[in-house]
């Protein structure tokens, strides 16, 4: 006989579920604004035209949204060396065997849909640490390409660090269009990284949605007598 002992684990601290939440919220206004931006409505109005100042709004939006992520993002960096274990930077580059197996059998499991017992993982398990750096990789990306283009028309010393990107990447248009291009990778990992956790909380039943919430999650210990 044997019976399955539920045991809680506190595995989000508050500042990564914080970072996770304004993360969630400043992708959200970057991917709306920017794609207005790169495709602006044609609005007619017979109003004066200062009371139509709508598309500088959504640049000035875009702009705020764009320092409030890449502030995040840097305190996200400190704490993956600051934080517990859970959050430490080692969960997103796998460097172990038993990481690359992991990632093996996820594949296994979420993506071919093969039949196996779900992962015991506490954390994030292998192959999501990784597409999670891949992330961080991008978000890079946008923050430097963004703040180079920002660079031209911003007075801050702070941009002008990276008005060499332009002429690196080939100049303005193909800067624009990479920014723009990898708006629909978040589009489309959004979709995936949604899908995935309501996937798994049905199959494992571990409290992978409320964990972002309150920082638990709970995991089955098999006692057998």
């Amino acid at each position: 006989m044997s019976t399955v002992t539920i045991r809680r684990i506190y595995v989000w601290d508050i500042p990564v579920r914080i970072y996770h939440w304004v993360n969630f919220v400043a992708l959200g206004v970057l991917a709306v604004t920017g794609y207005l931006i790169g495709n602006p409505l044609a609005i007619q109005s017979s109003s004066e035209a200062y009371a139509n100042y709508w598309f500088g709004t959504v640049r000035f939006v875009h702009f705020a949204a764009a320092f409030i992520f890449i502030f995040n993002f840097i305190f996200r960096i400190y704490w993956g060396f600051a934080g517990s274990k859970y959050a430490n930077w080692r969960n997103f580059i796998p460097h172990t065997r038993e990481q690359l197996k992991e990632m093996a059998d996820v594949i296994k499991i979420d993506v071919l849909q093969r039949k196996g017992k779900p992962l015991k993982s506490i954390g994030h398990n292998a192959l999501a640490g990784l597409s999670y750096f891949i992330c961080f990789l991008i978000f890079v990306f946008q923050a430097l390409t963004g703040l180079a283009m920002y660079s031209k028309m911003s007075g801050w010393f702070f941009t002008k660090w990276f008005a060499w990107v332009v002429p690196f990447m080939g100049g303005d248009e193909s800067v624009r269009q990479w920014h723009h291009i990898m708006l629909w990778f978040f589009v489309i990992f959004a979709m995936v990284h949604v899908y995935l956790v309501f996937y798994h909380d049905y199959v494992e039943g571990r409290g992978i949605i409320s964990s972002m919430a309150g920082g638990w999650k709970f995991i089955e210990e098999d006692d057998r007598g």
